[in-house]
This record gives structure tokens, sequence and C-alpha cells, in this order.
């Protein structure tokens, strides 16, 4: 909010966010989505915490989590480009299967047109050791990476990249049906986090300039 505002200075922000009744939405307890209990290949860490790239399509990293409606659960499915944390591929379902992930994966590929040694990272989940989903990688010439048994903190970014948009976003609405979910999500991610939404890490620009700054 001070970024936003930086003429402003925190102090005021402060005092104008408590006579306006905005306060800060915390963050919830991490709930665990993944289903390491099967019998697929498991890649070793290539990425090893290591979540900078000097420049896109050199590393990504995608994950799952998952959003309550009336309706039941809904499941998203991200890749994000670790050079500017954009959001390059997303997909929803009512289901948490390998076809969640291919879809969004499938949309990343599409959008960015990765070169061949592009590392991709996940956790070690069924949906992303599938032979479909490795199929795919392959061809497109992938390095494979995944997460230590059970440590989210291997894929930190798409993690804290779940907790912004559920403070941002999910946590502060009742969602009826999981269309208006997607639909929100849908302008949360084009609408805003790409295009405006600024990162301390990226020297509070969006992703989309930062990107553009670079090129």
């Amino acid at each position: 909010m001070t970024e936003e505002l930086k003429e402003i200075g925190h102090r005021r922000v402060g005092r104008l966010m408590r006579q306006n009744g905005i306060s800060v939405i915390r963050t919830r307890k991490h709930k665990a989505t993944t289903d390491s209990n099967h019998k697929f290949n498991i890649a070793p860490n290539l990425l090893d915490r290591d979540f900078n790239a000097d420049a896109p399509n050199q590393k990504w990293a995608g994950d799952i989590t998952y959003i309550w409606t009336r309706e039941g659960w809904l499941y998203l499915a991200v890749i994000l480009d670790l050079h500017s944390r954009r959001v390059v591929g997303w997909a929803v379902s009512n289901r948490m299967k390998r076809d969640l992930a291919i879809r969004a994966l499938k949309m990343a590929i599409a959008f960015r047109a990765p070169p061949r040694g592009c590392i991709h990272h996940t956790d070690r989940g069924s949906q992303y050791c599938s032979h479909d989903y490795q199929k795919i990688l392959r061809q497109h010439g992938f390095s494979v990476s995944m997460s230590g048994k059970g440590n989210c903190y291997d894929n930190a970014a798409v993690e804290t990249f779940f907790k912004t948009i559920k403070a941002e976003l999910i946590w502060r609405d009742t969602w009826e049906t999981r269309r208006k979910a997607e639909m929100a999500i849908f302008e949360y991610i084009n609408g805003f986090y790409n295009p405006r939404r600024r990162h301390s890490a990226l020297g509070w620009k969006s992703p989309v300039a930062f990107e553009r700054k670079v090129a």
C-alpha cells in the first residue's frame, strides 16, 4: 500500500486505512495438496531453491492450490516464470487431476515458446510425475526439477503467489459458484497481478513492467 502511495508516507497510509476501515488480511495455515504416494519416477531438485533468473524462460515453477466455493472445491494450477514472477499459464478444475496441470502447462508453452533447457520445477505430486505430463516436458526439451519430499520451501515462489492471491482475492469474498471464482481469478491474474501488482523482489515493479525493462 505504501509503495502505491509512496509520496504520502507509511504513517499517513496507516491512518487513512484505519479511518476507512481497511485492514490487512493475514495469510492462513498451509494445507498440503501434494499426492506423492505413487510409483512414477522422481526428478532431482535442479532448482535447489535458487528462485532467481537472469532472463525470461530460464526457470519455470508450477503448483496446485484449492479454493472453496458453495458448489465445492475449485483447484487452481499455475506456472510462474521465476525471472519476473509472472503467471504464464493457469487452469482451474473441480478435480485435482493431471489434466488440470497439463492445461496450465500447455497455456504457458503456447504463450512463451520456451527454449530447450528451461528448468521446469514442481513438487513430486502424481499430476506432475504422470507419464502424460512428463511426455510434454520431454517433447519441449525442459530440464525437469522436483522438490524434496514434503518440502514446500523448495517451491517457495509459487507458494508465495498462492498466499498473495488468497489474501488479496479469495479470502475477501464468499464464492457462490466455481464459475464466479474462476472469472475473479482471471481478472486478478490478467488485470492486476501480471500488469500492475508491484513486487519488492522486482524493485517494486509489476511482472510485466519488469520484463519490459529487462527487454
